[in-house]
């Protein structure tokens, strides 16, 4: 099985090695098999879309600021 090596700051270093009980290999595999499903499902959604990259844009502003509209209670 190939190696990847990541990153991490001090503070969050720290902070999983108060918890030596957790398996943090399994943890970032875990998240990166979660990611490539949800990158596979938005291709597949989208491989027959008409939508431009221009209209995608503009449908994600919306949703983003109609979350934070919710996130903030008005």
């Amino acid at each position: 099985m190939p190696t990847v090596s990541i990153t991490v700051d001090d503070d969050l270093k720290a902070q999983m090695e108060d918890h030596p009980e957790v398996d943090w290999s399994e943890v970032a595999r875990s998240a990166f098999e979660e990611k490539i499903d949800e990158l596979e499902t938005l291709k597949r959604l989208s491989s027959d879309s008409e939508l431009t990259d221009e209209d995608v844009d503009e449908v994600a502003v919306l949703i983003d600021s109609n979350v934070a509209e919710r996130l903030s209670g008005k």
